[in-house]
């Protein structure tokens, strides 16, 4: 686990982020923000997003949602019914993933689990990924990383940008896990 960037600091870096998208005040912002219910982004708002994160980070945000990777790894209808509903296995992957929200319930629209989407959850995906931070570097194998700016981590050795697991690859690794551990599909 990196200490390099601070929860802090992302948390910083998701507002901005967002702030700048929507052209809204970062002040308002908590982070248990709801971009949707709270501040109104629309679906293409997350694209510039997660754009703007991965520019501040120097990492790779997941392309896809979870409900996605959770169709693609145990099949259609797993994660979202024949209409556009989470099933009862998509609910209980989403509350361990996200937390027990009570909103969150089979039969519940899949456009309505992207309100669950805070300023938090951004950030938790931003650490998942800065956290994946290899012991050494890959090119020298040294074991000197730093950050000048508090976003970005280089080697400090050879000056080499830091290279992390993509947030897809690691989504897949989160669901592959808990599919181990816990039998749900």
């Amino acid at each position: 686990m990196q200490r390099l960037v601070t929860e802090e600091r992302v948390i910083q870096e998701v507002k901005r982020s967002i702030a700048e998208t929507l052209r809204t005040d970062a002040g308002r912002m908590t982070p248990d923000t709801s971009l949707i219910n709270d501040l109104e982004a629309q679906s293409l708002d997350f694209l510039d997003i997660n754009y703007r994160l991965e520019q501040a980070f120097g990492i790779r945000t997941a392309r896809h949602y979870v409900l996605e990777h959770m169709e693609e790894m145990f099949g259609e209808g797993s994660a979202i019914d024949e209409n556009a509903q989470l099933t009862e296995k998509a609910v209980r992957l989403l509350k361990i993933r996200l937390g027990d929200h009570s909103e969150l319930r089979p039969g519940m629209e899949m456009d309505a689990a992207t309100s669950l989407i805070t300023v938090r959850s951004l950030a938790n995906g931003v650490m998942d990924i800065l956290n994946t931070l290899p012991e050494s570097c890959p090119r020298c194998g040294r074991a000197e990383w730093k950050t000048e700016d508090g976003t970005h981590i280089r080697c400090g050795a050879c000056g080499a940008a830091a290279v992390f697991t993509t947030g897809d690859d690691l989504i897949k690794a989160w669901l592959g896990k808990v599919q181990e551990e816990m039998k749900i599909f």
